[in-house]
């Protein structure tokens, strides 16, 4: 029962939220709203545990003095801290969640992202290397892309942000409505799986 229960809702759910697109009637419209809203209070729930597992981890963590503990004790900090300012004050402009978000969360963001360019101009650097054809090929439509997105692209010739937008449009396009295929068979496989049950990952792990 503690298996075929979960499975049981699972596949009924996902049955009724696929007929959903294909049954108009409005009883069938207003019980698929019912189901949302209770998906809400679901996803409502588990952010709830999260928090609470994310705290009991980590204070045992600092309890026990693993390694690193002194990263956990800034984290539960800054976890109680945003916390508690976000249920006392609320969220509004003005507030000290706001403050706390403007003055430290953004520009943490901003310090990863700049980080991040250069993560990925060495892997660039790495992947233009043209020792093959397909290489040099991708080489060569990089710089394109590159100059022309800058003004000293325009200043070398002036057709070179022309070819840029034109291998955005086409070439560039191409590639990612492949990519959004495969992902979307990736995730019509994945559903099919969990409705016949063969996908049994919500069970904790299991296979």
């Amino acid at each position: 029962m503690r298996k075929t229960v979960p499975l049981t809702i699972v596949f009924a759910s996902g049955i009724f939220m696929l007929a959903v697109f294909f049954v108009p009637h409005r009883r069938v419209q207003d019980t698929s709203q019912v189901l949302l809203e209770w998906d809400l209070v679901v996803w409502t729930c588990a952010l709830f545990l999260s928090g609470l597992n994310l705290f009991i981890v980590n204070a045992k963590k600092v309890r026990r003095k693993e390694r690193d503990w002194g990263y956990k004790v800034v984290l539960l900090v800054a976890f109680l801290t945003t916390l508690v300012t976000g249920l006392a004050w609320g969220v509004r402009a003005g507030t000290p969640f706001m403050f706390i978000y403007e003055s430290m969360m953004r520009p943490l963001q901003a310090t990863m992202f700049a980080l991040l360019a250069f993560f990925i101009s060495s892997a660039a650097y790495r992947a233009f290397r043209a020792r093959t054809r397909e290489a040099a090929l991708l080489l060569a439509a990089g710089l394109i892309v590159m100059l022309g997105r800058i003004p000293i692209g325009d200043m070398i010739w002036h057709r070179i942000p022309v070819i840029t937008d034109w291998i955005m449009s086409y070439p560039n396009m191409a590639a990612q409505r492949g990519i959004l295929m495969g992902a979307s068979l990736g995730a019509i496989a994945t559903a099919l799986r969990m409705l016949v049950g063969v996908e049994r990952g919500y069970f904790g792990g299991e296979g």
